[in-house]
């Protein structure tokens, strides 16, 4: 009786120290620090929650974690099996279509398994840089099922003081042709977090908040197959954003709207930047986690500049005598390319296309020509459309175009961010890679770093662009803000092809900038390919020495600093090529501002600065002369109200 109870007195500690054991596994936090501990995520996965750190502040309240399949729920009451120790991730990796070419990243990395009650496992993996937060989620097991994801709880938790900068995503099947939803909308700038979205499909990426004096940026990257582009939502309670999944019409057909997917399946990574501005603008988080470039000959993929007469000549412009200036105006100004919009195979036809194609070549330019993805998500008359909507009629259609001598398409129109469209977008670039064809998509999503896996991927509009300048004045009044705004947020990693740089008149349009900040965009700005809204007719009055700027600027650039700036107020860049530094500046504000730049890195270096002139009566008004940066590093420049420069510094 005694060794009986004995038995039970030890069977019962055991099994308390086993539960405690247990419990305490279950409500054991574990932590992830950036390389140089600046940044620290905490997390407690059995209630799949987080919250991060920045140099001991917290800028992000506990946010939630997880998603929910069809399945089964991972967002609550998960178990944890195992935590692996921090360990350090290293990449290097080179690009010709970033705001760097070699670049570095190094994270630590963690990674949490769990199961939820039914024993269905998922992975949270964190890897933390010195530059921001990135986390996915990844399903282990093997499956040949097709699981779906419903939702995610996934949530960015802000405090009430933060603000914000957000642009609207468009509603689903608005807009010219029903051709929306694109990412083109104006920002809404230094909001309180919290403010609704004026529409129902939230806010797009990448989205900018400030906490203190810390800025968050939030993106994603390493968008495969599997999943659909994703947003914020509309409304968000207590500061609290959540993940927002398509609408129902932002997909093809019968084809896939959320993520479905096999198993082992992972989801795109989430990124949260993190520090200052300058932090910010240098990072590459961006493309540092995107998928890895696809195998494919890159001999053909060359960065450039393009001539364009859509841009201020619209759809009459688009005869042949018309492309065949153009063409003379790229090689005048040592341009790469010429695009050739919409209906050419009507107003022009492939046989002249094919003569102009060749004379282009005789000048040492590649022809681009404009398509519409067609489909039943756009009403859009414009074409060739029906072109590209299968694999066979894709190759049949970039073979012909290959054997023509064309360089690039310029796809247009697309319908959203539905799993079966994100699949639609990379069908045409992998096809497109097997005939050598460049690719520029319009009225289109975010690339979230497809740059880098898709490497014949110029460029992508994703923005509200010169396009709308040219439409409207209000457009216009609204430009020298919203175009700041867009440099340093839309396009912080991806290219961004606003079309940007009339120096001389917009038809029917009074341009607040002046000619000295549309010249600074063509430094500020990154697009593989750059598409320059100058004309001909404008560029004659032009000076001498801005042509010859526009003619060496360099096609893709090696290094960034960023110099100084506020979104949507100022911006002062500096861009590497070679041996060379330029330095560009755009002021976002009617009003003058007198700058002193910390320009340290080019102490006692000449440079050729081109600014706004002071006669009024010139058009376009430009002034050249001749500085040194001081043995202190500071230069002194000032700057009319929504004005701008360029030192090249050699």
């Amino acid at each position: 009786m005694i060794l009986r109870k004995l038995i039970q007195h030890i069977s019962l500690t055991a099994l308390f120290v086993m539960l405690v054991a247990l419990s305490d596994a279950q409500t054991q936090t574990y932590t992830i620090s950036s390389p140089d501990k600046n940044i620290k995520v905490t997390c407690l996965p059995a209630i799949a929650i987080y919250n991060i750190s920045y140099k001991g502040q917290l800028i992000l309240q506990d946010s939630k974690l997880g998603v929910i399949r069809t399945d089964g729920d991972f967002s609550k009451d998960l178990k944890v099996i195992k935590v692996s120790n921090p360990s350090l991730v290293k990449e290097k990796y080179t690009m010709r279509n970033a705001k760097k070419e070699n670049i570095s990243y190094t994270a630590t990395r963690r990674v949490i398994e769990t199961a939820n009650q039914s024993g269905k496992k998922m992975n949270i993996i964190f890897q933390v840089s010195n530059d921001g937060v990135s986390f996915q989620y990844v399903f282990p097991e093997k499956s040949t099922e097709i699981k779906h994801i419903t939702s995610e709880a996934t949530s960015f938790h802000f405090y009430p003081s933060t603000k914000a900068w957000l642009q609207p995503k468009t509603e689903a099947q608005s807009g010219f042709g029903h051709s929306n939803p694109s990412y083109e909308a104006h920002y809404m700038m230094d909001i309180p977090v919290g403010t609704a979205s004026p529409g129902p499909n939230g806010w797009v990426y990448p989205a900018l908040f400030k906490y203190n004096n810390v800025w968050i940026l939030i993106t994603e990257a390493a968008l495969g197959r599997t999943y659909c582009g994703t947003a914020l939502q509309q409304y968000s309670n207590d500061g609290e954003y959540k993940i927002n999944f398509p609408e129902a019409p932002e997909k093809i057909g019968d084809g896939a709207l959320d993520p479905a997917s096999t198993l082992p399946w992972h989801t795109p990574w989430r990124i949260i930047v993190l520090g200052n501005l300058k932090t910010m603008m240098e990072s590459t988080l961006g493309t540092d986690l995107a998928l890895p470039a696809k195998k494919m000959d890159t001999s053909f993929i060359k960065p450039g500049k393009a001539s364009w007469s859509w841009i201020m000549k619209k759809d009459d412009s688009t005869v042949f005598n018309v492309q065949k200036e153009y063409i003379d105006f790229a090689a005048n100004m040592h341009w790469q390319y010429c695009l050739i919009d919409a209906d050419w195979d009507q107003k022009i036809g492939y046989d002249s296309i094919r003569i102009l194609a060749d004379y282009a070549q005789q000048k040492g330019v590649g022809l681009l020509l404009w398509y519409n993805s067609a489909g039943d998500w756009n009403t859009v008359k414009y074409t060739p459309r029906n072109k590209l909507l299968t694999h066979q009629s894709r190759i049949k259609e970039f073979a012909l175009l290959h054997s023509m001598g064309i360089k690039g398409i310029k796809v247009d129109f697309f319908g959203g961010d539905g799993q079966s469209m994100i699949d639609y977008y990379q069908d045409i670039l992998e096809d497109a890679a097997t005939y050598q064809l460049l690719v520029n998509f319009h009225g289109a999503t975010l690339p979230r770093g497809w740059q880098r896996t898709y490497p014949n991927l110029m460029t992508t509009e994703a923005v509200y662009g010169y396009e709308m300048i040219t439409f409207s004045q209000k457009d216009a009044d609204l430009a020298p803000a919203h175009m700041i705004m867009c440099s340093m947020v839309r396009n912080v990693f991806d290219p961004m092809d606003f079309t940007p740089m009339n120096l001389y008149e917009v038809p029917h349009i009074h341009r607040v900038t002046t000619a000295a900040f549309e010249l600074a965009t063509s430094v500020v700005f990154l697009s593989g390919i750059q598409h320059y809204a100058e004309s001909p007719q404008g560029m004659v009055h032009v000076p001498e020495y801005v042509k010859d700027f526009l003619r060496k600027l360099p096609n893709h650039w090696e290094d960034v600093k960023f110099i100084d700036g506020y979104p949507g107020k100022l911006e002062i860049v500096a861009r590497k090529s070679g041996n060379t530094w330029y330095v560009a500046g755009l002021n976002g504000e009617d009003i003058p501002k007198q700058l002193q730049l910390d320009l340290s890195f080019l102490k006692n270096k000449k440079g050729a600065l081109i600014m706004s002139g002071k006669d009024k009566n010139i058009n376009p008004s430009f002034i050249q002369k001749n500085i040194v940066i001081p043995e202190n590093g500071k230069l002194n420049i000032r700057l009319k109200g929504n004005d701008g420069f360029v030192i090249e510094f050699k």
